[in-house]
Order: structure tokens, then sequence, then C-alpha cells
């Protein structure tokens, strides 16, 4: 510009660079990486690694400075590593010692070599050990796995109980496979100075059980035997659940001979989940006597196996719908011995509001307080009260919840300062299921004993709910006291929502000018209108057969808030068209194509629908060939009306 005379009192630039290379300059984030110098030419000669994962890229210059250990340690490597350095990296030989004050390691690698600076901070056992632990802690098992398979064929291999870590910790992979091959080679590089733990033994055989693999389970187990390594009942109970879940109840019968043979006796948790095999399979004439052995064992062995074998059984049952069992089983709970009364029936409860049995789980509340003199819990309380109400029992639920009032069972004050979200929910699910089975004097009774202070403090959703359920049974008086006297008195502001409920109830009664006058006091409030409110209003207006103010109510309000959407180009065509204005929904649609709104097809769908009713046929592929220049093709709901208007 100041060369072209096109500006004036420009300051004069002294130094003059060649074009381009500010550019250049400003668009580097770092200096190119060097060529490298050697070319691998054999296979493994090279390998690329990158020791931690994807890391953030450096800034600008920051190569000039010098990594620190633990820079260096999480720093992916961007040269190749020979494989005589990898091999260094993993292994404890004289020329690699570590210093017994920076315990790293010393290769005898020059420093300008960048891997070889990687591999003289790294720590060899506290790294790999390090790097494993994070990847299985960000769920990359896969590398994990890889990770240690190489650290192990580079001859370094950790002492056995840092082994059998990094080996548990694989094994939440559920991939026995894999876990299996890293057993397998350390074995082939320590022979039989490595000894896997019991724990690890179980959960490998467990984990090919879980896939169905019980064949290469039992093959684990011949390798367990081998080594002298003492069988015990978790291993056997995971083979019989491994058969139950094949379906050969057979072999798992054959399981219980073999663990009797090696002096294993099974336990009660052994026939529980022997048990689900029999009564999956419907063999009605065997699953009570195996369902009596199991409570037979339960008084034999301790309380946590006990505990355990219960929750299995009841899991089972309840899983298969055999509800009526686990009442009978709450009836003669005394019976069963070896299992805590209180965790059995919570159990119960807990099985049977899972499978949404929540009627199942009440009729174990009444038998706890009627034949036991026992109280439930307040969760198991809270999960029947929410599913029977969900699943329409709401006079269950209050009843129910009446109880909770009676027993004590109130949110202390702490829990009211705090909110507690689940008893405002409990109650907001019984008002919803009270109002959608049209029995709003109880809500209205709930909704009382709220604001008096008998139940948690009603919120705006309790009223929102009451308040449209009042307009559907034709109450508005009622409705709109709630809505301007005892909600501001209880200093709850309604919310945009409240609202649209209240304008679509009133229309639905044909109360248009309260309608009018609702939104008229919520602008008036700062409650702004969304697209939900104008749809709802425009439509109210059509069906009160205003049309001309339902245009005006567009041409002043809605158009110049730019809050349209699809939902209300639908009801505005919708009118016109009901009230026998095709022609005027025809040139509202172009009107909005023309200004740059692109409705979706339910809009095109209203007007071909319109004109098929009135024999336009000509129209109707119009409008088709309307919707295909604005890039829409027809759907099923469009094929369907014009093959109806041919069939017709």
């Amino acid at each position: 510009m100041k060369s072209k005379k096109m500006a004036n009192d420009l300051p004069e630039f002294d130094d003059h660079k060649p074009n381009g290379s500010a550019c250049r300059f400003g668009k580097h984030n770092k200096k190119p990486f060097p060529k490298a110098t050697w070319r691998a030419t054999k296979k493994l000669q090279s390998i690329q690694t990158d020791i931690a994962g994807s890391q953030r890229t450096p800034s600008l210059k920051i190569h000039l400075h010098a990594p620190s250990h633990g820079a260096m340690l999480l720093t992916p490597l961007r040269k190749p590593i020979p494989l005589l350095l990898l091999t260094r990296l993993f292994s404890t030989s004289p020329q690699t010692l570590p210093d017994p004050v920076s315990n790293s390691v010393h290769c005898p690698v020059t420093h300008n070599n960048p891997a070889a600076a990687a591999a003289a901070v790294l720590q060899p056992r506290n790294s790999i050990t390090t790097i494993i632990h994070s990847l299985c802690d960000s769920r990359r098992f896969a590398e994990a796995h890889l990770r240690f398979s190489l650290a192990i064929s580079s001859n370094f291999i950790p002492n056995d109980p840092t082994c059998n870590v990094l080996i548990s910790r694989l094994m939440d992979a559920k991939t026995p496979f894999e876990t299996r091959r890293i057993v397998i080679q350390l074995r082939e590089r320590k022979g039989t100075l490595f000894e896997m733990s019991l724990v690890n033994w179980n959960r490998l055989i467990d984990g090919f059980c879980r896939i169905g693999e019980v064949g290469i389970g039992e093959m684990v187990l011949g390798e367990m035997m081998k080594r002298g390594v003492e069988l015990g009942r978790v291993l056997l109970t995971a083979l019989v659940g491994g058969y139950v879940r094949v379906g050969d109840l057979g072999s798992a019968e054959k399981v219980f001979d073999e663990m009797a043979e090696r002096g294993v006796g099974p336990n009660s948790m052994t026939y529980s989940v022997f048990l689900g095999g029999v009564v999956r399979y419907r063999e009605s004439e065997r699953w009570r006597a195996v369902l009596d052995e199991v409570w037979r064992r339960m008084e034999d062995d301790d309380k946590c196996s006990s505990h355990a074998a219960f929750s299995n059984v009841v899991g089972i049952l309840c899983r298969e719908g055999m509800v009526d069992e686990v009442c009978r089983i709450a009836e003669q709970m005394p019976k069963v011995k070896g299992v805590d009364e209180g965790f059995a029936y919570a159990e119960m409860i807990d099985s049977l509001c899972r499978v949404g049995r929540h009627h199942g789980a009440s009729r174990i509340v009444y038998i706890m307080r009627k034949k036991r003199g026992m109280r439930p819990s307040l969760v198991s309380y809270n999960s029947i009260v929410h599913g029977l109400s969900t699943d329409g029992g709401c006079m269950r639920a209050y009843q129910l919840f009446e109880e909770v009032i009676e027993f004590g069972y109130v949110p202390s004050e702490y829990t009211y300062k705090m909110r507690c979200q689940p008893d405002v929910i409990t109650l907001n699910t019984i008002l919803k299921a009270f109002c959608e089975a049209e029995r709003v004097e109880e809500a209205m009774k709930i909704l009382n004993d709220m604001m008096m202070g008998k139940f948690c403090k009603p919120d705006v959703v309790s009223f929102t709910t009451v308040i449209f359920a009042l307009l559907k049974d034709g109450k508005a008086e009622a409705a709109l006291s709630l809505l301007n006297k005892t909600m501001p008195e209880r200093r709850l502001r309604p919310g945009v929502v409240t609202y649209n409920a209240v304008i679509r109830g009133l229309f639905n009664l044909g109360m248009a000018t309260e309608a009018m006058s609702v939104h008229t006091s919520m602008a008036s409030q700062g409650m702004g209108a969304d697209c939900t409110t104008y749809a709802i209003i425009l439509e109210g207006l059509f069906q009160a057969d205003q049309i001309d103010e339902a245009k005006k109510f567009w041409d002043d309000v809605v158009w110049p808030s730019g809050l349209h959407d699809n939902f209300v180009y639908a009801a505005i065509i919708k009118g016109l068209c009901g009230a026998g204005r095709f022609e005027e929904a025809c040139s509202f649609l172009y009107e909005l194509v023309d200004s740059g709104v692109s409705p979706n097809i339910v809009s095109f769908n209203i007007l071909i629908n319109s004109a098929c009713k009135l024999g336009l046929k000509r129209e109707a592929y119009q409008i088709v060939g309307e919707m295909r220049r604005n890039g829409l093709s027809p759907d099923a709901i469009t094929w369907r009306v014009l093959e109806k208007f041919y069939k017709t």
C-alpha cells in the first residue's frame, strides 16, 4: 500500500524480507525431523515403537531444551530403535547395570542418538510395569499384551509377584487366549522357576468357561494339575458354570464326581450354579431336588458362601419368571439356615425389581411386615414405589409410600437442604401415574399433603403435572388458580413447559381467549416463548376457527421472533388445509421456500394429502415436483397417500 501510494502517513519499514519467508515462518510448528542416516536391511533390525501411546505435539523450539527424566520416559520415540538397543532396554546384562543413585540404566551408546538417549533414562523394571498398568487403566489391553510380550522376548522378566500382578491386570480384558499366550511365553523363558498364583489359575480357567471354551479350560486344568497346584472349589465351580452355559449338564455332573474323587466337596455355590442350568432347560423333576441340596449345603458353609449362593438362586428364579417360588421361599424363610433374614428379604426385593416384577416385590414387603414383623429398608421402598408408579400400579405405590411415613422413614434436615431428588422424583412419579389414570382427586390429595409439609415440598414439575391433569378433566378454574395464585405464594416460577401445558389445555377446552391471556401474562413476566409455544397457539387458533387471528399472529409475532421450526410450519399448513384454504396453504409453503426456509417432508405430505382429498391430481404432482426440487424424496407416507388416491 505504501509503494503504490494507496494510503498516507504509513511508517517506513527498513527490514525487507524475501517474499513468502514471513508466511512460511509463521506456519512452521517446529523444525522438520532430520533425515535418517541408515536404513534397515534385515527383518526386525529396526522397530518403530511408541512407548506410551499418543502424546501432545511439542510446541515451537521445544527441542532446544533438555528433556527431564519423566518427560523422556513418556515422550514417544521419533526414530527407529535397532533391535540390539531394544534388547538392551529390557535386559539385565552386566553392560546395562542400574545406577544405585538414579536407578536408571547406562548403555554404551553415544548421546547423539535420540533412541539411545531414551534408553539411557528408562527404568527397565519399573517402566514396563508402569506402562502395562497405565495401558490397562486406559482399557488398551491389546497394546498391554503386546508390550508385555516384547519385554519377555527381550529377556526382561520381572519377578514372580510382579508377573502375577501384571497377568491379573491383563485378565480384565476378558481375552483368555491372549493371556494364556503370555503365560506360555513366561514358562518358556523361566521354565519351572515361574509359578502362577492360584487366583490367576482360577481366573484363567473361568475366563475360558465364560466364553464357552470349556474344553480349553479343562486343558489348562490338566496343566495346572501337572504342576502340582492344589485344586479348590472355586476352580471346579467355574467348570460347572462353563458346562451349564453350553447346556452340557451331563458333563457338569461328572465334575461333581471328579471333585469327590480328589477330595474337594462341592459347596452351596457350586450347586446354585448347577441349579441355573437345571432351571434354564426346564428339568422340572430335578430342579427342586437341587434346590433342596443348596439349602442343605448352606447349613455347613460359611456365611459369605451362603449369602453368595442365596443371591445366585434368587437371581436365577427371578430371571426365569418363577416369582411364586421366590414368594414361597420368603414365606418359608426361617427354614433356610445360614442366611440372615434381613439380607435374604432385601436380596429378593432387589432381584424382583431388577426384572420388573415390582408387584412381586411388594408381596415380599407384605410377608415381611405381616408374617415376620420386619421393616424393609428405605432403599427397598424407593425401588418398589418407582417401579409400581412406572408400571401403572399407582394405588399400591401410594400405600407403600404412606407406610414409609408411618415407619418414620423421613429424610433428615440435611437431606432437605441437599434437595434429596429421589424423594421428589418418587412423588412426581406417583402424581404422574394418578393423572394418567384420570384419578385427579387422588393426585390433588397428594399435592395438598406435600404443600402441608407431610411429604417433601412440591416443585414446578409437581404443579405442572397436576395442572395439565386438571385441564384434561375440564377443571380450568382450579388449574388457573394453581398457576396464578398457589405457585407464586410458594415462590415457584412457572417455566415455559408449564405455560405450554396450560395453553394447550385451555385451547383443548375451547377457551381461546383465556389461552391468549396466559400467553400475554407469560411475556409480561419475562418468560420467553419457544417454538413449541407458537405451534400450540397456532394450532389452537385454527381449531377455534380464528384463521385471521392465526395469520396475524404469524405475521406480527412468530415470523419476526425467528423462533419457528417444522412443527410451526406444519401447524399452519394443516390449519389452512383443514379450513378449506388449500391455495393459501400452497402459497404459504412456497413463500417459505422463497424466503430461504427448507420445510421438511411433513409439510409437503400434508399438502399432498389435502390435494388428494380434493381430487386435485395435477396439483398433487406439482407439490411432489416441488418437494424434489428442494432436495427431498417421497417417503412411504407420500406413496401411500398417492396410492390411496388412485384406488379411490
